[in-house]
């Protein structure tokens, strides 16, 4: 049974990647950047055997902490991106609890995290290749720890099972996952700093957490191979304890969810509540920007976008405070008008099969263009004015403001044009309705590609004016150019936003039909 599950596992993998050659593609770049990272990784340990026992020791300790960390963190907001082997889908099958449990702990190792971690835990054996006891203690340690890092993700997938089942919960942290990734530069510029200024505390800290279950499966060829078996035993214990405990804790949430297996379903509702249908206007353009709102705020898809706004300060301010310049947040409000604006250029498909309903209601093109654009300005324009407002507050440059606001605004009314065009006639490969912003379907990568890029260029074009009389502006010292821009600017991105409105409406009205087929391949 556990050779059949592996072979499942094997099974559905390959078939996956046999659904459309781009996924396969995109598997390969996985693998490549998992290979350069493993080899970076198994390099550093392989130089290590050389290194001072203490450093060698700290940086095992640690680096294998944060892995076993990671493996218990990740999986809580990542879990709906692979439900190969999901235990849920044997709720009807009677499979041996033992058996079940080898197959899909054994079942989490394949796949790229579980190959890496396995390749560069195995290479601690060569750091600690300085007799044969050491090595075979590292090499034990290095077994215990990837069995460590595969059950605990178990355990908490597990755990969380009938909270990865509630929409909230997964467009929750969906959403809290997005902030470490754009924060990524400052944390790791952070920690690097940190880990530097306290450069005598890190041997200290290895130590205490080579007696915990995050570190003593690390800890045991670096025991051993400083003369302190008795030390190791005890790790060893400690380890094997850990994992028992991991183990039983697996099994009995197991059991429990595979004889009540979580359920999605909603609760009551209550009704006669229309929220913001209540509130707009009770025009066809009024209804779709309703609908549009009602996304930006519930969808984590859309919302993901009113999430990285607030922390573009955070990152631009970070690099301004490394070199002590800080006119980089010149470029906050541009920036933030540009990705706001161009969010919407897949809008159709984002709807999905969800779009039949702006057909069947015979909306027209135009009300369901200038719905979703307004949508998007309600508070787009409120955060470009503020952030353009606010960087010339900070820099005391008030004679900058018309000329960056000029070019903020034309972004933003060009880009609603652009996008309200673009998304009427093209579609791309975005997250399902329900879905992880992250978990895209496979196909239709090289004209997501193609349009995305296409359209930057369109737009970067078409904003021309404006990036001209700005960099005038900054050229000669003349604020003149700067409230031309404001006027003359302002007034282009609106002919342009209005031109885009009444030809995407156009376009959606002719083609709406297809649009609907195209979209619905994704299902």
């Amino acid at each position: 049974m556990v050779a059949h599950l592996l072979r499942l596992k094997l099974t559905l993998l390959r078939n996956g990647l046999r659904r459309s050659p781009w996924q396969l593609v995109g598997m390969a770049f996985a693998g490549l950047y998992a290979l350069g990272m493993v080899a970076t990784l198994v390099m550093a340990l392989v130089m290590l055997r050389n290194a001072p026992h203490d450093l060698a020791q700290t940086a095992v300790v640690l680096g294998g902490s944060a892995a076993i960390l990671g493996w218990g963190i990740v999986p809580v907001v990542a879990s709906a991106t692979d439900m190969t082997l999901d235990p849920a889908r044997f709720t009807t099958f009677a499979i041996p609890m033992r058996q079940m449990l080898a197959g899909l702990a054994l079942g989490g190792v394949i796949g790229i995290p579980g190959v890496a971690t396995s390749l560069v835990a195995l290479s601690t054996v060569a750091t600690w290749s300085r007799g044969v006891l050491p090595a075979l203690a590292a090499l034990a340690g290095a077994v215990l720890g990837v069995l460590t890092c595969v059950v605990l993700a178990k355990v908490v997938t597990t755990a969380t099972a009938s909270l990865a089942a509630s929409r909230r919960f997964k467009d929750v942290s969906a959403i809290a996952f997005m902030v470490p990734l754009v924060l990524m530069g400052p944390i790791v510029a952070g920690v690097g700093q940190g880990l530097s200024a306290s450069s005598g505390f890190l041997p200290g800290f290895a130590r205490t957490l080579s007696w915990t279950p995050l570190g003593a499966p690390w800890s045991l060829g670096g025991d051993v191979a400083a003369g302190q078996p008795g030390q190791a035993a005890l790790k060893l214990l400690v380890s094997v304890a850990s994992l028992a405990a991991l183990a039983w804790a697996w099994k009995s949430l197991l059991e429990r969810a595979l004889v009540t297996p979580p359920y999605a379903g909603s609760g009551k509702r209550k009704g006669g509540r229309l929220g913001l249908l209540g509130m707009l206007p009770a025009t066809p353009a009024g209804a779709v920007m309703a609908r549009s709102l009602t996304y930006w705020f519930r969808d984590p898809r859309y919302s993901g976008s009113l999430v990285v706004i607030p922390l573009l300060p955070v990152v631009l301010a970070f690099q301004g405070s490394q070199s002590g310049d800080f006119t980089s947040l010149g470029i906050l409000a541009p920036l933030s008008a540009f990705i706001l604006a161009w969010s919407i250029s897949a809008d159709v498909s984002y709807d999905n099969t969800a779009f039949a309903l702006h057909l069947s209601t015979g909306v027209r093109g135009v009300a369901d263009r200038l719905g979703r654009a307004l949508a998007c300005m309600a508070f787009a324009l409120p955060v470009v004015l503020v952030f353009a407002i606010g960087y010339s507050a900070l820099t005391g440059d008030w004679a900058g403001l018309p000329g960056q606001l000029g070019l903020s605004l034309g972004i933003l009314f060009t880009g609603l044009g652009l996008s309200s065009v673009v998304s009427a006639r093209y579609t791309v490969a975005v997250p399902l309705p329900g879905d992880s912003p992250f978990k895209k379907p496979p196909g239709n990568v090289g004209q997501t590609l193609a349009v995305q890029f296409g359209g930057l260029l369109v737009l970067m074009i078409l904003v021309l004016p404006q990036a001209g009389l700005l960099v005038a502006q900054v050229v000669t010292g003349n604020s003149l150019f700067g409230w031309i821009n404001l006027t003359a600017g302002t007034a282009l991105g609106l002919g342009l936003f209005v031109a885009g409105v009444r030809l995407g409406g156009k376009w959606l009205d002719a083609r709406g039909p297809e649009l609907l087929a195209q979209v619905s391949v994704n299902r």
